[in-house]
């Protein structure tokens, strides 16, 4: 062994080589068996959680190594189906075997001459099965007529495979699969066996490790093992990431052509607009700190884009549009990650997540999101959902230059393709190369044939068919349109061996428009190929379609903090003098009433405040006036005030009045346990309760699963009671109970002198749901007072106990 260790030493002296070569080949071995270890010390704690989970657990592992169980309550524990897989797994091992031996086998020996020799020395799918970490069902979200699976799927094994080619032992010992395998079962039937087909995909990538073993060890050398592990992972996604997608029909001749290529869900169009704040990651000798070069990654499943780079600026302006196409909702969700541009490695800055599900709701967002995993940083995005509708009057020219429809290409098969480019029917100068006998044996070949398709300036490849003259691809494609009356798909076929061509179709989408649904499925005559080649493609054209949102729908999602506090005009700075006791005018419920907003009474005083229905703030219709005295005597939770003046013109219905919420006076504090108030001001001048309302704070609250953070959004405050002559400049301040560190403490910005400020900022607590429901939310609304002043800090507080709340729905109330 000693000599063998010294044999490439006594070489390289013997050649003359540098001892740098030596230098470098020291270096390229010791990465290579620190690649090997922490493969093998990862398998190893993979394992350890495998082998006890409920320890595991115990011992506060990372968030990201728990199951999705602890974090997601819908998602749902399936200890029963995991043991039936530990009872089920030798069984499918022994398939698996004979599946290697008799299928794969001499598949892979027809593969290449090269790979005649190939023999399965060792097939073993080891002790350790394949475990569902949780599961989550889709059937209120979906159609009646199907039901969707989303399964955690995490595979540790200690498999072995070896195979031998050509004296060359390679093999495979021990696996790690992460990811989420999706199960659409569809469509249920009335009859046995009661689902017509399964339909599997992973959402996105999934994450792989492969521990090698004989020579295929050499794919861990760094360098190597980046490429290997992306052509591994490109493999995968090519056959089982969506949109690819397996489907497996369980009902004889049913057919699954819509089933493996459905239309997708719709297009989610995103204005990276701009970021504020974002932190410094440029820095001079370790010490001096400088601006960053930020740029942006979007990125929906599969496919991803970057925005340009702004230099030396942490308030970037991009002002960039993308477009992705949407498969699966609900499933798929925006990504958003931010980097500094740096020569040797770039520096993360911050990153985003968004629910699709949301902006497929809410139709339009637009507003500011705060970064997470950073320590500052907001980015400002607008999020369009255009649906897909089978309108032609959809497809006129955006003038923005922004796509106006989408086409989809089912690209299923081609018919009698030559064997090379020299036959074709009308060529004469293929009839005098076809006579030099150097390409007499590849053109006795048949074609492995790939299609290029193209639609403007984009161009897509499908996978190769090998060895056929009539292969099948059996795939899809999604391309944007900007003109359907001018633009055409332009498909080529060619041949991967000679790189030639086998035939060339141009269809202009025109045609399509002929059609009433805008769909073409016929094969296509080939040109510049042989007379009877032919294409089969389905054309599927579909118009962009905005739609307007709901101003009646409670936005429940990323669009919540678009929930606006009712805003009151003022009258000298701060002092407002309020009318006698009313009920403010309530409308029918229509898509202008949402909110109430209050506007200067236009009278001879000048001074008495009128309510007006103007605002379309998604929150049932409220009133902006004080309490008469009857308020006292009833919960103004539970009901509206008894007496309604006789100058209203419109009397609200009942359900109306059971949703509006009269802000309750300063003497009946009493009656309402969730909030204190502090009377500590000689200024304050109170005489029966009912001159003077309490002021109101608006605030939306929520649990948003996928980020696992508690939002608070602080929409506004209304009709505070002023604690001096000169006014307040009036803060929020946010703990969540019983935490009450100074760190954990959210701020929002002072307003100057106003007793109605309107905030709109948005904070997070990062905390799982279990420990949300256990907590407290404490708010209180503070005068940030000169300092040494005798005036009144706290003008009033509330607290909200979580336990009793539907967080993951949410509520916005003030």
């Amino acid at each position: 062994r000693a000599l063998l260790w010294l044999g490439p030493v006594y070489l390289a002296g013997y050649l003359g080589l540098s001892g740098s070569w030596l230098l470098l080949a020291l270096a390229l071995w010791l990465c290579w068996g620190l690649n090997r270890r922490g493969k093998r010390d990862r398998l190893a704690a993979a394992f350890a959680l495998l082998e006890d989970e409920r320890e595991a657990v115990c011992r506060g592992l990372a968030a990201r190594h728990l199951p999705a169980w602890v974090h997601f309550p819908d998602v749902e524990r399936v200890e029963w189906l995991n043991k039936v897989l530990v009872q089920a797994w030798p069984y499918f091992g022994t398939i698996m075997e004979k599946t290697f031996k008799e299928v794969l086998e001499p598949k892979i020996r027809a593969k290449s001459v090269h790979l005649k020799t190939c023999t399965f020395t060792k097939i073993h799918f080891g002790e350790k099965c394949p475990r569902i970490n949780g599961i989550k069902a889709y059937t209120k979200e979906i159609d009646r007529r199907q039901v969707t699976l989303d399964l955690q799927i995490c595979y540790i094994g200690d498999c072995e495979i070896h195979m031998d080619i050509s004296k060359f032992n390679l093999g495979v010992k021990g696996v790690q699969l992460y990811g989420t395998l999706r199960v659409i079962l569809e469509p249920l039937l009335t009859d046995a066996p009661f689902v017509g087909a399964v339909t599997l995909f992973f959402m996105q990538k999934p994450h792989l490790e492969i521990n090698w073993a004989g020579m295929s060890n050499l794919l861990d050398v760094p360098g190597i093992n980046v490429m290997s592990d992306s052509l591994i992972q490109d493999f995968i996604a090519a056959r089982l990431v969506l949109p690819n997608r397996i489907t497996v029909p369980l009902k004889k001749n049913m057919n699954i052509a819509h089933l493996r290529f459905p239309v997708p869900q719709g297009v989610i169009r995103v204005h990276l607009l701009e970021a504020e704040n974002l932190v410094q990651k440029d820095n001079f000798l370790g010490a001096i700190r400088g601006k960053s070069d930020p740029y942006a990654l979007l990125r929906v499943g599969t496919v991803q884009y970057r925005s340009k780079t702004v230099s030396r600026d942490l308030n970037p302006i991009w002002n960039e549009t993308f477009e992705f196409v949407v498969h699966e909702v609900p499933g798929q969700d925006l990504e958003v990650d931010l980097y500094d541009e740096d020569p040797d490695k770039d520096d993360f800055m911050g990153s985003l997540l968004i629910s699709l599900v949301d902006v497929m709701n809410d139709r339009t967002v637009d507003e500011w999101f705060p970064l997470s995993k950073t320590s500052s940083g907001h980015l400002h995005l607008k999020l369009e959902w255009l649906s897909l509708v089978n309108d032609q009057e959809k497809l006129h020219e955006d003038k923005k230059g922004l796509s106006t429809a989408i086409l989809i290409v089912y690209l299923d098969s081609a018919f009698n393709l030559p064997k090379n480019h020299f036959e074709y029917s009308n060529g004469e100068c293929g009839t005098k190369k076809i006579k030099n006998n150097k390409y007499l044996k590849k053109m006795e070949r048949e074609p492995s044939s790939f299609v290029l398709l193209t639609v403007g300036n984009k161009t897509q490849k499908s996978k190769t068919c090998n060895f056929s003259k009539d292969p099948t691809w059996g795939q899809a494609f999604t391309f944007f349109v900007h003109s359907a009356h001018s633009q055409s798909l332009h498909v080529e076929i060619k041949d991967k061996e000679r790189d030639s061509a086998l035939g060339t179709s141009v269809v202009c989408l025109s045609h399509l428009l002929k059609d009433p649904s805008m769909t073409l499925d016929q094969r296509f005559q080939l040109d510049h190929s042989s007379s009877d080649s032919f294409i089969k493609m389905k054309l599927v054209l579909r118009a962009l379609n905005v739609e307007e949102p709901d101003p009646q729908r409670v936005k429940a999602g990323v669009n919540a903090s678009k929930l606006g506090p009712v805003r009151v005009m003022e009258k000298a700075g701060n002092l407002q003098k309020f009318s006698s006791p009313q009920v403010s005018k309530v409308p029918p419920m229509n898509k202008d009433c949402a909110a109430l907003e209050s506007l200067p009474k236009k009278d001879s005083g000048g001074e008495d405040l009128d309510t007006k229905d103007s605002s379309g703030a998604p929150v049932p219709c409220e009133t902006v006036s004080s309490l008469d005295e009857a308020e006292g005597k009833q919960n103004p939770e539970h009901g509206p005030p008894s007496a309604v003046p006789s100058g209203a013109a419109a009397v609200p219905t009942l359900p109306v009045l059971q949703e509006m919420r009269v802000a309750p006076s300063v003497t009946s504090l009493g009656s309402l346990p969730s909030s204190c108030f502090e009377l500590s001001s000689s200024n304050l001048d109170v005489h029966n309760g009912t001159e003077m309302p309490l002021g109101e704070i608006q605030l939306t609250v929520r649990y948003a699963s996928i980020r696992q953070s508690l939002v608070v959004l602080v929409n506004g405050c209304r009709n505070l009671v002023p604690s001096s002559n000169r006014g307040v400049d009036p803060y929020v301040r946010i703990y969540l109970l019983p935490d009450r560190r100074w760190t954990s403490r959210k701020k929002t910005s002072v307003k100057k002198k106003t007793l109605n400020p309107q905030y709109d900022e948005k904070f997070e607590f990062f905390d799982s749901l279990e420990n949300v429901k256990k907590r407290t939310l404490d708010i209180a609304v503070k005068n940030s007072r000169p300092f040494i002043s005798q005036e009144r800090k706290e003008l009033g507080k509330v607290r909200i106990d979580l336990s009793q709340e539907d967080l993951i729905k949410g509520f916005a109330q003030w």
